[in-house]
């Protein structure tokens, strides 16, 4: 095997006749006639089983620590290694990345940094974007430009509330509807936004959206499910919280407090799409 994220040629020695001493001694290579197999019938009643079992929150990370640990930073790696590869072969040093104070752009911005990291590229090749419009709040709002300052990136907020309301009136579309057409025209005018950004730069736009949105179709078709690479799309949401906590932990060590509360306040943020109105008290209304 290999070490890790190394490339190149593996050499070996195989010893063919072993192989095939083994397979003579392993039954799983012999074949089962339907022939050979006993039928024993029963019948018994049907009822209700509780599971007896616990499931986990977090089935992909073990309970120990330090492998959790080694884990998180492998997984990143990975994340960034396939970004920094994408960058290369497309002859490009710039990235955008739409920033909202959620989890997964959270994360998209972490595996961003790491990859121009990878690169030997400064962090102002990251280009972060808000777009807030009628459900951001303030704190998440905060938290975007937070996290980006904090790593370094450049920070750019566009607010693309009267760009909504004109395509509203461009389509005939009440306001005061909050239905599809409502939500998914906020997110839409984003990926525009992020789109033409990237073509004035020559850059690659990353996607955020993670594994359990794009499994369930919790995503913006020709919206946010719409990237030039997604860094999160194998990434299920409960991994996603790990990988953040991981990286907020382990920015509290380096001393590095502001970014790891900020990135503390992001994981206690109710996870959001943020395209409905907020509630009276200025909080997301939409969980």
């Amino acid at each position: 095997e290999s070490k890790k994220f190394s490339h190149g040629v593996i050499y070996a020695d195989i010893d063919v006749e072993k192989l095939t001493a083994l397979r003579r001694k392993n039954n799983n290579f012999t074949s089962i006639s339907d022939t050979d197999i006993e039928y024993v019938s029963f019948d018994m009643p049907k009822r209700e089983t509780p599971l007896a079992r616990e499931f986990s929150r977090q089935p992909f990370m073990p309970s120990e620590k330090s492998c959790a640990d080694s884990n998180c930073e492998d997984i990143l790696t990975m994340q960034a290694l396939g970004l920094a590869t994408r960058m290369q072969n497309a002859h490009v040093k710039d990235l955008v990345l739409g920033v909202s104070g959620g989890l997964d752009s959270t994360l998209a911005l972490i595996v961003s940094i790491k990859a121009l990291d990878i690169l030997k590229l400064d962090h102002s090749h990251l280009h972060c974007v808000s777009m807030p419009c009628f459900g951001t709040t303030n704190r998440t709002k905060s938290n975007a430009e937070k996290l980006s300052v904090a790593y370094g990136a450049q920070f750019k907020m566009v607010d693309i509330t009267q760009s909504v309301r004109q395509h509203f009136a461009d389509i005939d579309h009440n306001e005061s509807d909050h239905d599809t057409t409502y939500e998914n025209s906020q997110a839409r005018l984003r990926t525009m936004v992020l789109m033409d950004i990237s073509n004035k730069l020559g850059a690659l736009v990353v996607g955020t959206g993670g594994l359990s949105e794009l499994a369930l179709g919790w995503a913006t078709y020709n919206g946010d499910h719409m990237s030039m690479y997604s860094v999160n799309g194998n990434v299920p949401k409960t991994l996603v919280r790990e990988l953040t906590a991981y990286v907020a932990a382990s920015e509290m060590e380096k001393g590095n407090t502001k970014l790891a509360e900020a990135l503390y306040d992001i994981l206690g943020t109710p996870v959001s799409p943020e395209l409905l109105p907020a509630d009276g008290e200025g909080k997301i209304a939409q969980k």
